[in-house]
């Protein structure tokens, strides 16, 4: 089963690149794509890895509160598709922009480059992070189904990425993470209806999630509604807060073929959306009570951070033939998030700065295979990242590096989402504003994930939110700020029309 998916995804990068005759192609589709190959590749590639693994475990670990995160994505996503997504592609046609950092450059009238280049420097170091937390995963995957040599399964997994996202560019992975995203869904939906009918329904689970521990019933978590618990809620929620103009994402509205079929986009997002994240963490709940005893530790049974409910679930409750479906279904959820980065950060580097930058005679009919080359050198730097971490993980493939997931994710959202929220709703944004929120979202992430939470009396406050939340705030108010006092730049974009 999961040779025959490999070869799927093959077959799809080889006839997508039969269609790469332009960078235009390589790195937007053509601006063609439809509305359920945009929303579903979105969704999945937003995701990544954490859905599967990070969030059912969350939901095995914290019960309830693990809805927090649903709740945010949910938000996050419908204020993206609802409110964003129009603006943008509007905005981008009328621009001609094939790439984020191109929409910001137009938009701001910033022919400095400077935009670009920030853009371009955030997403090769963020996006390389989080690529190699991908390999990390795929690794652990084939580890935890098969019990395969922890760097096997992730040169494996590896390979097969770089084959179709090098041959078919973005088309290949946007026709790639539309099969994932419907595997994803269909694993998540599966998996806790057979859950709750080995358990008995879902009085049965209550009970037995009552019997283990009390507060996976709460949504405040362990303890009673506090400051504490509420920003440990909010911290949780702010998740969502990483959809709202991360260009990974935002690439798929760039490339739907119409603005009329955003709607229909919208109604498949927000759906896949609630149904996936519901089902994850049912997954969790239900797996802690198929899988431990009152008295048991989660982490003992199920692994650090109990990503291994799923895995164990899937064993437990499925045939074989099944069970391969599953090991597809989590190679889905890091290869649709993996393959979208590599390109977005090819893009970066090759189009946003190796063309826009340094040769801006360059002819875009050549950029195709310097586009192929570099997103071969990014996979292979991301790849010795993640082997470097598995190795300096004391316990190897048993190690977890999933707040190096979430750092990736928010450092990308801190440095691009408050900027894009702008650019789409105040017309007086400039590109001072914008090169100033971008600069500090990205310098904020490390700030408020390494140094806020060893701060006396606060630090705690600091680690319950996370860094995403501060992060994301202080950009938004450093573009607001800067662009107020920044009166040349304001009469730059005094005649964009944002409605």
């Amino acid at each position: 089963m999961v040779g025959l998916y490999f070869l799927c995804l093959i077959a799809i990068g080889v006839v997508a690149s039969r269609r790469m005759k332009s960078v235009r192609d390589y790195f937007a589709g053509g601006k063609k794509l439809g509305f359920f190959t945009a929303a579903l590749s979105a969704q999945s590639t937003g995701e990544s890895a954490w859905l599967l693994l990070g969030l059912t475990g969350m939901g095995a670990a914290v019960g309830f509160q693990a809805f927090w995160v649903v709740i945010g994505e949910v938000i996050g996503v419908s204020i993206t598709w609802l409110l964003m997504s129009r603006r943008f592609k509007r905005l981008t046609d009328q621009y001609d922009s094939i790439t984020v950092p191109d929409y910001l450059e137009d938009r701001f009238r910033n022919q400095k480059h400077w935009l670009r280049l920030v853009a371009a420097a955030t997403l090769v170091v963020f996006v390389t992070i989080y690529v190699s937390a991908q390999i990390f995963a795929t690794g652990k995957a084939f580890n935890s189904f098969l019990g395969w040599n922890f760097y096997a399964g992730a040169l494996v997994g590896f390979a097969i990425v770089v084959t179709y996202s090098v041959a078919g560019g973005f088309l290949a992975v946007a026709w790639t993470d539309t099969f994932q995203g419907m595997l994803m869904l269909l694993g998540l939906l599966l998996l806790p209806i057979a859950g709750l009918i080995s358990a008995g329904g879902w009085e049965q689970v209550t009970t037995q999630l009552a019997a283990i521990e009390p507060t996976l019933l709460h949504f405040s978590g362990a303890g009673n509604w506090s400051l504490s618990t509420a920003i440990a809620a909010f911290g949780l929620a702010s998740v969502g807060l990483g959809f709202m103009g991360s260009p990974q994402i935002f690439v798929r509205f760039l490339s739907i073929r119409s603005e009329k079929t955003l709607k229909a986009g919208m109604i498949t997002g927000i759906t896949w959306t609630m149904l996936a994240d519901t089902g994850a963490v049912l997954t969790g709940m239900i797996g802690r009570v198929l899988l431990t005893s009152p008295g048991e530790s989660v982490s003992a049974v199920l692994g650090e951070n109990a990503e291994s409910v799923l895995p164990m679930m899937a064993d437990q409750l499925m045939p074989m033939f099944i069970v391969g479906i599953y090991i597809a279904v989590v190679l889905s959820a890091i290869m649709s998030t993996a393959d979208s980065l590599l390109v977005v950060a090819s893009s970066a580097a090759v189009r946003d700065y190796y063309q826009k930058v340094r040769h801006p005679n360059f002819p875009d009919d050549k950029l195709v295979g310097l586009s192929r080359k570099m997103t071969l050198a990014m996979a292979l730097l991301s790849l010795a990242i993640a082997m470097l971490v598995a190795w300096r993980t004391e316990e190897g493939a048993k190690g977890t590096i999933y707040w190096f997931v979430i750092f990736g994710w928010s450092g990308i959202a801190a440095t691009f989402c408050p900027t894009m929220l702008l650019s789409l709703f105040w017309r007086k944004m400039t590109a001072g504003g914008a090169l100033a929120g971008m600069i500090t979202g990205f310098v904020c992430i490390p700030i408020f994930k390494f140094w806020a939470p060893l701060l006396p009396v606060v630090g705690q406050a600091f680690t319950n939110m996370t860094e995403l939340p501060p992060a994301f705030l202080l950009s938004l108010m450093a573009g607001i700020v800067v662009s107020s006092f920044d009166h040349r730049g304001q009469q730059a974009v005094a005649d964009v029309n944002l409605n």
